[in-house]
């Protein structure tokens, strides 16, 4: 009985990546390059479909790739590990999304003072205040 393997074409599509992904990753080590034959294709393990698919979606979730190295590194039986590489990303997450609110009322103020400043076209009240500083 022979075990499922793909080639890197092959491979590439059934995780929903191109080709060059998974070159990407072969050169990051987060997924190993089998060795090539004499004559043929080098021939990847069906469990690199989940393997790149677990890395495509931890990136998703904002984890960098070095993150999803460490993960990938403590592997199952470190649960307790990678819950606090977990809670680490979701307060840069957090700490992200306020920085995200902010700018966004920032460019609501300066865009509503646009509108006041509508008439006069002889200046921008946006170009202004981020020249001026005046945020």
């Amino acid at each position: 009985m022979t075990s499922t393997t793909f080639t890197i074409g092959k491979l590439a599509a059934a995780a929903e990546v191109n080709v060059e992904t998974i070159r990407y990753y072969q050169r990051l080590k987060l997924v190993i390059e089998p060795p090539k034959p004499d004559l043929g294709y080098r021939h990847y393990p069906a469990e690199d479909v989940l393997r790149v698919r677990f890395i495509k979606r931890a990136q998703q979730l904002g984890f960098t790739l070095k993150e999803i190295q460490e993960l990938l590194e403590l592997g199952d039986g470190h649960c307790q590990q990678v819950q606090q590489l977990a809670q680490v990303k979701l307060k840069k997450i957090e700490e992200r999304i306020t920085d995200l609110n902010a700018m966004h009322g920032a460019l609501e103020s300066l865009l509503a003072q646009c509108r006041v400043s509508e008439t006069d076209d002889t200046r921008c009240a946006l170009i202004e205040s981020v020249t001026t500083n005046k945020i």
